[in-house]
Formats: structure tokens, sequence, C-alpha cells
């Protein structure tokens, strides 16, 4: 029987979509950029919507499908750190009720990500 690859087709859409918003909205993905890191913070934010648009391709292409799995994995743990930042500032600037809880629900459900993504690259 073969797999399916309706996983990995969704998972490069959401991250192609997601690639797609740094440019269209980066406003939002600005804040979550760390000040200690070097360069303005909008550089960040289009090089990591480079980053996703590229996993997403990666992840849409049957030849680096089982790579794109990988780097998929490796994102969605890489940019945890800035959904905690994103999360502890709407904590402490007091930000809508629904805003913060949002910001916390987030950080549980990155991990199904990684699980999703190296599930794709287990079964390219």
């Amino acid at each position: 029987m073969a797999i399916s690859q309706r996983p990995a087709h969704a998972l490069a859409g959401m991250l192609a979509l997601g690639g797609l918003m740094h440019f269209v909205k980066p406003k939002p993905y600005d804040a979550q950029i760390p000040a200690s890191l070097p360069g303005s913070p909008r550089a960040w934010t289009y090089a990591s919507g480079v980053a996703e648009i590229g996993v997403a391709a990666a992840i849409a292409a049957p030849r680096t499908r089982r790579l794109g799995g990988l780097a998929a994995a490796l994102l969605f743990v890489g940019i945890f750190p800035a959904n905690v930042k994103m999360a502890v500032d709407a904590q402490r600037k007091q930000a809508p009720a629904k805003f913060r809880a949002i910001t916390l629900a987030r950080l549980p459900l990155q991990w199904p990500l990684v699980t999703w993504a190296l599930k794709v690259r287990d079964n390219a």
C-alpha cells in the first residue's frame, strides 16, 4: 500500500504560506527577533521567511522531501525560542488576554510540528 503524500503537501503549503507572511506582514515577526542578534530585525525576518519557503520547496519536491522533512524539523526547533520570547513579551506587556493565551498555546504545539516533519522525512 502506498503512503499518502498529503501530509508532506500540507506541511509544504503551511511552510510556504508562513514564509510568505514574513514579507506580507513582517512587523509581527520583527518583534520576535532578539535584540542580541546582529543586524536589523527586518533582515532576520526576511531571512527566516526565505528559509521557510526554501524548506517548503524541498518538501514539495519528491527528490528532496527526505532532506526537507529534516530541515523542517530543525526549523521548528530553531524558531521555538522566538515563540517563547513572544509569549514572555505578551505576558510582560499585559497584552490582551486572547493574545496572551494564543502565544502560550503555541508553545506545546511546536513539538507536534517537529513530529509531523520527521514523519514526512521518514515517509519520503
